[in-house]
């Protein structure tokens, strides 16, 4: 009894035409009059937050995502430029450092062409560890004929004296060694001298001259010839500063070297030979 109760009904070939034609006739009447639109709009309405709900993770992992790369290839970047800007300030440096190089020795060749005496262009090895000392080691010696007291300078005066020479090498004693002497005279009016050097600093000491002597900071001091080593003539010094004490029987004179005692590496040593 209860079977056919719930058996009741139009059979499923029935049901499943009804509802056929049905679909039939809305899809029909969708196209022509646009009955379902207000439905499909609400219904896409109504479940729009949800959609963006169910979307949220996945977008915001995939932002996540960008943002990280994005700023581990700015990182990298910004490494990139700063490895780049320290190189080419370095090689903006070299260059530099190769201009004034350059320049200097043009300098000393035009130096070279000026004095009479031979000379031998030599470069700076390594200097004296010592703080109180002002030698040098220069790449020029026996094989280069360089003698022993020969007179060394750069394209703006005087800069010392070789104090031993090796096979392959010399020592040079700058002015500025301590009491390295060094005779000179006062170009303005020939008043002769001698300077020597500190040791501790890049001035000269000039000696032994009285209280009432004829010199004045600004004057000029260059190589008096009297010693046989230096050519007469050659800058050495600019006076700084004098200091007259009427308590002492000398003044106290400083002075300035007119040669790049502490600059470049190129240096020309005087010698004694012809030229041929």
């Amino acid at each position: 009894m209860e079977q056919d109760l719930f058996s009741r009904g139009p059979s499923p070939a029935v049901r499943l035409t009804f509802f056929t034609l049905l679909s039939l006739l809305l899809l029909v009447s969708d196209v022509h009059y646009n009955y379902l639109k207000v439905l499909r709009l609400g219904i896409a309405s109504a479940i729009y937050p949800l959609q963006r709900i169910a979307m949220a993770p996945v977008e915001f992992l995939d932002e996540a995502g960008d943002y990280v790369r994005n700023q581990s290839g700015l990182v990298m970047e910004n490494e990139a430029l700063k490895r780049q800007n320290l190189e080419d300030h370095a090689m903006l440096l070299r260059y530099e450092a190769l201009e004034q190089e350059n320049m200097h020795l043009r300098r000393l060749f035009d130096a070279r062409m000026r004095i009479d005496t031979p000379s031998i262009m030599a470069e700076i090895l390594s200097d004296e560890r010592d703080p109180f000392s002002r030698k040098v080691i220069v790449n020029k010696g026996l094989q280069a004929h360089v003698a022993e007291g020969a007179a060394v300078i750069d394209d703006r005066g005087v800069i010392g004296q070789v104090l031993a020479v090796h096979p392959f090498s010399a020592e040079v004693s700058l002015i500025t060694d301590k009491d390295h002497p060094t005779p000179v005279e006062v170009l303005r009016n020939g008043l002769r001298a001698v300077v020597f050097g500190f040791g501790s600093s890049d001035l000269l000491d000039l000696r032994y001259m009285s209280t009432n002597a004829d010199i004045f900071p600004g004057d000029i001091l260059v190589t008096s010839g009297l010693d046989g080593t230096f050519p007469k003539g050659l800058p050495v010094a600019t006076v700084v500063k004098v200091d007259r004490n009427p308590a002492y029987a000398f003044s106290r004179i400083f002075c300035k070297p007119a040669a790049g005692v502490n600059q470049f590496l190129q240096v020309l040593i005087l010698s004694s030979k012809e030229k041929n």
